[in-house]
């Protein structure tokens, strides 16, 4: 472990943080953090979670699944307020779609950064996406590089802690062929954000997922209630 050296990843049993996940373990020894913070399909998501944190034997110790309750409290989104519906998807539109949750990855990599001081890690995965995702504020270059300054002043002087996007320029195509290489485990990932039991393929991140996977000229390994 020591040669390797070990990463946190942020993994919401998304295909991203999958994706990110069998990246990160081609040169590190794996520490998978996850986030409950009141969204509507967290039961799914947590078993995805777990489903690839098996599939990559990661132990126990390094497996952190975190509450941001306060984030279900706060609400403005989505996927935090069951008085807002989930509106069906449409792929192009400007502005911040109603699935954001204001400030959720700073939350997020607060978190990790902690858990990493700890830990040792020097490196931080996160799954980002400028160029092909729901156009969320946080999910930009400047957001992680700004993010990177504050963990310069906010950590002790001996620590170094990088957080890295990966997949930042890349389109949702590209990142599923890249998983496709890695032999990245798609069949235990979950996206829909609506439902928990087959996803409704109707939602932003479902479009964005099927899209994904047929301009790879791939098929999607879950099963869809609808597919457009």
């Amino acid at each position: 472990m020591a040669e390797r050296g070990i990463a946190v990843v942020l993994a919401s049993g998304g295909m991203d943080s999958c994706v990110l996940a069998a990246l990160a373990a081609r040169e590190h020894e794996l520490a998978l953090l996850h986030a409950h913070y009141g969204q509507r399909t967290m039961a799914r998501e947590r078993r995805a979670f777990r489903d690839i944190a098996d599939h990559y034997a990661v132990p126990a110790d390094r497996r952190l699944e975190v509450e941001l309750a306060h984030l279900a409290a706060i609400g403005g989104s989505c996927l935090t307020n069951e008085a807002i519906d989930v509106p069906d998807g449409a792929l192009g539109r400007d502005g911040i779609p109603i699935s954001y949750v204001p400030f959720r990855n700073a939350n997020l990599l607060s978190a990790a950064v902690s858990w990493a001081e700890v830990l040792g890690a020097r490196t931080i995965y996160f799954g980002a996406m400028e160029e092909d995702s729901s156009g969320y504020p946080d999910c930009r270059g400047a957001f992680v590089e700004a993010f990177n300054r504050l963990i310069a002043v906010g950590t002790r002087p001996e620590t170094e802690i990088e957080v890295i996007a990966p997949l930042l320029h890349r389109t949702k195509a590209e990142v599923v062929r890249l998983g496709l290489s890695l032999d990245a485990p798609f069949a235990l990932t979950w996206s829909c954000y609506r439902s928990e039991d087959m996803a409704c393929g109707r939602c932003d991140s479902c479009l964005l997922r099927l899209r994904g996977f047929r301009e790879a000229g791939a098929e999607d390994p879950i099963p869809y209630a609808q597919e457009t």
